[in-house]
């Protein structure tokens, strides 16, 4: 009886031991539990919260998921699950990216798209999704908008190079131009002594060129210092859609000529008037509606658009012509370049340049459909930069 009272207890006692033991269990098993949930609220939280697209696939490029930014941004669903990356954007090479990254293993290549649809610009970096045990089950590709970025790098380029011509401009201007005019003075003194001579009319024409070569070069010569000089605006109360009227009214003739239907949209509330250099505007404005005009030498519709926002003035300027080359579209705001026979290739510098002094910018957005020049003007001047 002894032994039996004694294993009796030694049962009861294992029986507690195990309940507690269970209980124990259990309630690490519902932390856990609980702790696991917080953990994947907290990571979906976090990339719900990030800036850019995080899209994880597996080994055959298929959509393991993808966050909420993602989403947003490329149009997508929670139906783009289980689908090829491919089917996310036609914009974006994405397969054609994770193929290349995967034969390099490299965190360090990057790729940019440019978005034709708005003309955005996406930058594509790419990582390993492994699993618990270090092996590779995927990929973790990212996404960011970086077209700020790119615009920024692009206009600090164009002010390095533009800095670089002015000093040029001044050497070749005082270098060339002291030549010509002493060219000119002999050339005008031979004349005047083949005057007297009867029997020199083979000669004449031969100054004629010359005498024309001269004005030229001089009128390139001014061109040249024009677009590098270093002097103020003169600024003034400018009403902004008199500005345009005016300068639409100057393209309507040669857009009647070609077929090209001009439409100007203003915003229901009246503008301000901006603070501005008034001769300098109306050089760009005519000069961007030129460049839309030619783009359209078949007819089309030239569209002036004028939105305002934050102190700022917005002008769009599009042609429904065939588009910038993709691989001319750098070289745009570049002095000296140009597609056209005729031309210096000066127009769209010196409006980017004109634009700048003003504190503004310009940009453009291109594709088959035709190009949209967009000018930003700030209504108040505060400070006066020197180029």
């Amino acid at each position: 009886m002894r032994w039996q009272f004694r294993l009796s207890i030694l049962v009861v006692i294992n029986l507690i031991a195990t309940g507690l033991a269970l209980i124990l269990l259990s309630r690490a098993y519902r932390s856990s539990q609980e702790s696991l949930r917080d953990f994947k609220a907290l990571a979906g939280h976090i990339l719900s919260s990030m800036d850019q697209t995080v899209i994880t696939t597996d080994q055959g490029h298929f959509v393991t998921s993808i966050n909420r930014h993602g989403m947003d941004s490329l149009g997508a669903s929670l139906d783009c699950i289980n689908k090829h990356v491919n089917e996310l954007s036609r914009d974006l090479a994405l397969d054609q990216f994770l193929t290349e990254w995967q034969a390099k293993e490299s965190s360090s290549i990057s790729r940019d798209f440019r978005v034709s649809t708005d003309g955005r610009t996406v930058r594509a970096t790419c990582q390993s999704l492994n699993d618990f045990e270090g092996k590779e089950i995927g990929k973790i590709l990212q996404l960011r908008d970086v077209t700020e970025r790119v615009l920024m790098e692009e206009r600090m380029r164009r002010m390095e190079r533009y800095m670089g011509l002015g000093s040029l401009a001044a050497g070749l201007h005082h270098e060339i131009r002291n030549p010509l005019a002493a060219l000119s003075l002999h050339v005008q003194l031979l004349e005047e002594q083949l005057e007297e001579d009867r029997d020199s009319e083979d000669i004449q024409p031969m100054l004629a060129v010359i005498k024309s070569e001269m004005t030229r070069i001089g009128e390139v010569l001014e061109r040249f210092r024009e677009f590098a000089s270093m002097d103020n605006l003169r600024l003034e109360e400018v009403n902004l859609v008199k500005l345009i009227q005016r300068q639409v009214d100057l393209a309507i003739p040669q857009a009647n000529q070609q077929g090209i239907e001009v439409e100007f949209v203003l915003p229901e509330s009246p503008l301000p008037n901006l603070t501005a250099d008034l001769v300098r505007l109306e050089q760009t404005l005519l000069n961007l509606f030129l460049n839309a005009m030619q783009a359209m030498p078949h007819g089309g519709k030239l569209s002036v658009t004028v939105t305002e926002s934050s102190d700022v003035v917005r002008v769009d300027i599009s042609d429904t012509g065939s588009g910038i080359p993709e691989n001319l579209r750098d070289q745009v705001f570049d002095a000296y370049f140009t597609t056209k026979s005729e031309g210096t290739g000066l127009g769209l510098a010196l409006c980017d340049k004109i634009v700048r002094q003003h504190n503004g910018s310009l940009d453009f957005v291109s594709s088959k459909d035709g190009t949209i020049f967009v000018m930003t003007l700030p209504i108040r001047q505060v400070t006066f930069p020197a180029d």
